[in-house]
């Protein structure tokens, strides 16, 4: 199962053991972690999921689509060039270990 690191902006963290095939932001939401509101639900409509990817991490992971490049121009925190929407990032065993930066707020 892979494992997902989510730092917080105060230097704390969380580290979640999350199944194959659910999202960085799903596995979030259902664990109580602050700092992903998720108002859409994950259907790309909102960047309230929005998160920081540092490379070599963000090189894992699938290109930004059309949608969430879109979003992302919409967030509450200044977008950076690791910036993604949680939601977009589904997890595989390839991405064991990912670290997650949070936003210091998402509204």
């Amino acid at each position: 199962m892979p494992k997902v690191v989510y730092l917080y902006p105060d230097g704390s963290q969380d580290r979640l053991d999350v199944p194959e095939g659910t999202s960085v932001m799903q596995a979030a939401v259902a664990q109580g972690i602050v700092g992903i509101v998720a108002e859409c639900g994950g259907s790309t409509m909102c960047a309230t999921c929005h998160v920081y990817i540092d490379p070599p991490d963000a090189e894992l992971l699938p290109a930004v689509s059309a949608d969430e490049d879109e979003m992302l121009d919409c967030t509450a925190c200044p977008r950076e060039p690791g910036s993604r929407l949680s939601c977009r990032i589904v997890l595989t065993a390839d991405l064991d270990g990912l670290r997650v930066r949070l936003p210091e707020k998402q509204r």
